[in-house]
């Protein structure tokens, strides 16, 4: 079985992940899904993770991921520390899915609570270094800060960076990733819309990712 640190879902997310950064609120309110989870599949998923499962932790990280990005998001306001919260939630989910207690409520509560909580952590901990920092700066002679716009300038090529690379993936790799990441659609949602059929899909997804974060490590 492979091991989670190098598992393709929680890599290649970071990579559409970082084209969020550059969009509006409006946008990444497109990631959070309207409708319920189906409580019973969340229910087996978990029991099968349990075992370790890795086809389940995709699942579960597929159907729920957009949304535990739109929560942390909203709570941290910074799409580059939401990002990394949210593979530190899959992460603890992964390593201690046991700690979710089926007798005590549904399972999507329980990951939105996690994920909650870690958010806050983070904040906390965020709003403590910057007191530390300043307690700091307070002590030393004044020095120049770098003007703000180099660093709109190097968001907007890193943007521009990843727009290109998207370009670059064959066209069934790049509307099976628009779909999934731009509108929202889950896999099985893709395959309906593609008349494909969802192994070819996720394939199709995986592979595209792949290229994209190799492209991305050459590109820096």
């Amino acid at each position: 079985m492979r091991g989670l640190g190098a598992h393709p879902v929680l890599d290649l997310c970071r990579i559409l992940l970082q084209e969020a950064k550059n969009l509006s609120p409006l946008f990444l309110a497109a990631f959070i899904p309207t409708t319920n989870p189906e409580v019973s599949l969340d229910a087996t998923l978990v029991s099968r993770l349990l075992q370790k499962d890795v086809s389940a932790f995709e699942q579960l990280y597929d159907r729920h991921c957009r949304a535990i990005y739109g929560l942390v998001l909203r709570i941290l306001q910074q799409a580059g520390t939401a990002e990394e919260v949210v593979q530190e939630v899959f992460l603890q989910l992964w390593r201690n899915a046991a700690q979710y207690d089926a007798s005590r409520g549904p399972f999507v509560p329980w990951l939105f609570t996690l994920a909650r909580n870690r958010a806050l952590d983070t904040l906390r901990l965020k709003s403590e270094r910057q007191r530390r920092h300043e307690d700091q700066v307070d002590e030393l002679p004044p020095v120049a800060a770098a003007p703000e716009y180099e660093k709109v300038l190097d968001e907007k090529r890193r943007a521009q960076k990843v727009r290109a690379l998207m370009s670059s993936l064959n066209p069934q790799q790049k509307r099976a990733i628009e779909l999934a990441y731009f509108e929202g659609l889950s896999h099985s949602e893709i395959a309906a819309a593609l008349k494909e059929p969802l192994g070819t899909v996720k394939s199709w997804i995986r592979k595209g990712l792949l290229r994209l974060k190799e492209e991305l490590q050459v590109a820096s």
